[in-house]
């Protein structure tokens, strides 16, 4: 862009420096993420400069439009995948600190380098502190005895870990194990997290764990929770393709339902919350209608007290 004068910026200007970066006409061609953090980089910049009030005038790239970029893969290893990792590493590393490195990750979900820069007073009371992170969040997760015993262990012999993330890349390699570019360093972390929701584990408690900011970066991982998935196996085309009546066609009759069924949830809530305050034992003054609703009591009908 030449080095432009801040008020002089545009969403055009802007555009063209896109364009030109793209496209290797200038230097090494970028690739849309590194082109979309450059907006970031370049709109916080004027937005620090507005809280300062060092400039008066509005974000000439407010309104810049990203470039969207395809969701990355998140590869994650199977259950037979780590027991073949750990197995390999336990056997064949020369490396001293991979082993506690590895399953550290695993067990708590942090990051490689997290994991990497822990030092003895890091753990405390089954615990690990993680602290310097990525999200500028310190967060403290809890260890299985065993394996905190055997980091306590290590550290008070060797004081802190050495680099092992070639080590670790060289294992994958011995075992075979294939994963999306880029992903080496951050499978166990995507492994943790896979693993967590597919056991049935709470999205906003995982948000925690990972040290995550925003709940959008945490919901990438909701696609494991199996309770939401089944509904596409039990319910697509092929799962009643050879049943006598598939489920669309089925009697369209609406069978009994218990009383309860038909009270609208709110309304019903609120009732159930009063009668047991007062400890009323049947709810009175409600007319079931034909067409297999309820029809809520007048207020004058009601016990007095479910007015307050």
């Amino acid at each position: 862009m030449k080095n432009p004068i801040a008020r002089s910026m545009t969403i055009g200007l802007y555009n063209q420096y896109k364009l030109i970066r793209r496209s290797g006409l200038e230097g090494k061609s970028l690739a849309n993420k590194t082109l979309n953090n450059h907006l970031g980089y370049l709109r916080a910049m004027y937005n620090s400069l507005i809280r300062s009030k060092d400039i008066k005038y509005r974000n000439p790239l407010e309104e810049a439009e990203m470039i969207r970029v395809q969701q990355s893969e998140l590869g994650y290893l199977t259950h037979h995948q780590i027991k073949l990792l750990l197995n390999d590493i336990d056997t064949r590393c020369r490396n001293l600190h991979i082993k506690l490195i590895v399953r550290l990750c695993l067990s708590t979900g942090a990051r490689w380098g997290e994991v990497e820069s822990r030092k003895l007073y890091h753990f405390k009371d089954n615990r690990v502190e993680y602290s310097n992170t990525k999200g500028k969040r310190t967060r403290t997760i809890p260890v299985e005895p065993e394996l905190f015993n055997q980091v306590c262990t290590h550290l008070e012999q060797h004081k802190t870990f050495s680099s092992s993330i070639g080590a670790f890349r060289r294992a994958l390699k011995r075992t075979g194990i294939e994963l999306p570019k880029g992903q080496a360093s951050h499978v166990l972390r995507h492994s943790f997290a896979s693993h967590f929701m597919m056991n049935g584990g709470n999205i906003i408690v995982l948000q925690k764990v990972l040290g995550h900011a925003s709940i959008t970066m945490t919901m990438r991982y909701a696609k494991f929770d199996l309770s939401h998935l089944k509904e596409a196996k039990q319910l697509n085309p092929l799962s009643n393709l050879n049943s006598e009546r598939p489920l669309h066609e089925a009697d369209s009759k609406p069978e009994t339902k218990p009383f309860g069924h038909f009270v609208d949830t709110l309304f019903k809530e609120f009732l159930e919350s009063k009668k047991k305050a007062l400890q009323i034992n049947d709810l009175q003054g409600f007319q079931v209608v034909e067409a297999g609703g309820i029809e809520p009591p007048s207020v004058d009908s009601l016990p007095s007290a479910l007015h307050a």
